[in-house]
């Protein structure tokens, strides 16, 4: 064997063995990838059931039920709803026409369970997804609040 092809084999083998790491590397992200959905892309693109992701928007005024550590709230873009159930202790900032991140899976009835809840952390914040969300929306625009209505 010439230096011409063993120089050639030990490449082929050393990209094989490079694109067989890359393989294994996209493999593990992606199962661990949470994507971000808002009301209206739910309404757009479907979601599977059992499948974890976040929902986030705004929390709808007047939504909010308690019922001992389970707590019902909607989640709203301004153009579409989702309702949400929550078990657990929510965060002190959460409280209604705020943005609002959950986790968790969409149910068969359409609800969605979340397993965890983020709220905004003063007066002036709003997830980036969730405010990307409202800014294609045409409902909001930079230093407007956010139940302000469409965008002029």
């Amino acid at each position: 064997m010439t230096r011409k092809k063993r120089r050639l084999y030990f490449i082929a083998l050393g990209m094989l063995a490079l694109g067989a790491a890359t393989a294994l590397v996209l493999s593990a992200i992606g199962d661990s990838l949470l994507y971000f959905y808002s009301p209206t892309d739910l309404e757009e693109r479907p979601v599977a059931e059992g499948q974890r992701f976040r929902l986030g928007g705004l929390v709808e005024e007047g939504s909010v039920e308690k019922d001992g550590e389970t707590v019902r709230f909607v989640v709203t873009d301004l153009i579409h709803t989702v309702p949400v159930a929550f078990t657990g202790i929510l965060p002190d900032l959460f409280r209604e026409g705020q943005g609002v991140v959950t986790e968790g899976r969409l149910s068969g009835a359409g609800l969605f369970v979340a397993d965890s809840v983020l709220a905004k952390h003063d007066e002036t914040y709003m997830p980036k997804e969730v405010a990307d969300s409202l800014k294609d929306s045409g409902y909001w625009k930079e230093g407007a609040a956010p139940d302000a209505g469409p965008a002029q």
